[in-house]
């Protein structure tokens, strides 16, 4: 019998304390074997790790009795509070603040992972959340460009757990546009934490959906319908009491002229408006098995027109703060050649970008800075990402900027 693994509390390059399988008996992992990367982690989550029920009553064991000892030995409560299950306490990494994005975004995208596969059952989960919510802000905040950068290229990357960078990137879009729509902190936190949960309630599958390549099944229809009142339902079983938080979870499928779902409720708040708008973004860019991202540029004028090709406010306020190309995402210039977008720019047409690609097709041996207000490489129009066959490195590109 198997248990989900905790993953993200194992250290890296550092033995694992138990063979790690995955749901249908495969070896992922040995005992004694390292996680040598984040990337190495994000690999293993694909998979669903787990462990032997037995392994987990052997580890759970000597966690309670490194509980005992240092109870009995008068730790510090801090100390004892910092004892997590799966690691020994002088292994156990601190979460650093002094990161790159290229480092901090996947450490981040791999803890939050663990914490919505593990939903229901997920433990100390306002401390984590909160620990998450405080890094992502930090970076949002002193790095915008960089974040988008790394986490639309992750968007883009099909190894990655879609549902994660999802969760990720609308909150970072609402933390980006809100101060625009004159929201203050108290607002950005419940945002963020709206946007990091609203599909706690079906994680694994929206994952599955992501990589698959028909059409949805009736089954995940229901799935996909039912899951803003079940991801509250999972939140209030986490111990979440914070009315609005919850209620932005209920209604983030939610319509002004009752359409949406699941309860088919009038609903046109200002933050419920902004957090559907960044969910809505996001999954339209994002590429399916099924189907390639939508061109950035044409979802940012179907937000900004609305439902009813009215001009909307706040689609206009997105616009100005995100750009019609994100950082991150790929466009065609006048000069013929492939870019992708390293930062946003005064104007929302004219960002910052690498050149990539030659006008011959060819692949350049080193990526060139363009400027896009120049009338020789203007942006032309958006690419999907299917489009551009070319694996971008965002750490050389960021230490080129």
């Amino acid at each position: 019998m198997y248990k989900p693994l905790p993953l993200e509390s194992l250290a890296l390059n550092q033995p694992v304390p138990v063979n790690i399988w995955d749901p249908k008996g495969v070896l992922l992992l040995r005992k004694g074997e390292p996680i040598t990367s984040e990337q190495h982690r994000g690999h293993l989550m694909l998979h669903s790790p787990m462990v032997l029920a037995a392994d987990w009553q052997a580890v759970s064991y000597s966690y309670t009795a490194a509980l005992d000892r240092m109870v009995r030995g008068n730790e510090s409560l801090s100390r004892i509070a910092g004892l997590d299950a799966m690691v020994p306490v002088q292994a156990r990494p601190e979460a650093r603040d002094d990161l790159a994005a290229t480092e901090a975004w996947p450490d981040m995208h791999a803890a939050l992972t663990t914490l919505l596969h593990q939903g229901a059952e997920a433990s100390q989960f306002m401390e984590r959340l909160d620990r998450l919510d405080a890094r992502t802000e930090k970076l949002w905040r002193e790095h915008p460009d960089d974040s988008l950068l790394v986490l639309v290229q992750l968007l883009f990357d099909p190894r990655m757990h879609y549902s994660t960078t999802h969760a990720l990137l609308t909150a970072g879009l609402c933390a980006l546009v809100g101060p625009s729509a004159g929201m203050v902190e108290a607002d950005r936190l419940m945002l963020s934490r709206a946007a990091l949960t609203m599909n706690i309630g079906m994680t694994r599958a929206h994952d599955d959906m992501a990589r698959q390549v028909g059409p949805l099944s009736e089954a995940q229809r229901k799935t996909v319908r039912e899951h803003p009142q079940r991801s509250a339902d999972v939140l209030r079983q986490l111990g979440v009491v914070d009315a609005v938080w919850l209620q932005l979870v209920e209604e983030h499928h939610e319509r002004p002229d009752g359409q949406g779902y699941p309860a088919g409720k009038a609903a046109c708040g200002a933050h419920q408006h902004l957090l559907q708008m960044a969910d809505v973004y996001v999954a339209c860019i994002s590429p399916r098995k099924s189907r390639g991202g939508l061109l950035s540029q044409q979802v940012a004028r179907e937000l900004y027109l609305g439902p009813d090709l009215t001009p909307d406010p706040l689609g206009a306020l997105f616009i100005k703060s995100i750009g019609f190309y994100p950082p991150g995402s790929y466009v065609r210039l006048a000069s013929g050649e492939l870019a992708v977008v390293a930062r946003r720019g005064a104007k929302a047409n004219a960002p910052a970008v690498f050149a990539i690609v030659g006008r011959q097709g060819l692949l350049l041996g080193e990526a060139a800075l363009r400027d896009t207000t120049d009338p020789a490489f203007e942006v032309k129009a958006s690419l999907a990402p299917g489009d551009v066959k070319v694996v971008v490195s965002v750490a050389k590109l960021l230490a080129r900027l």
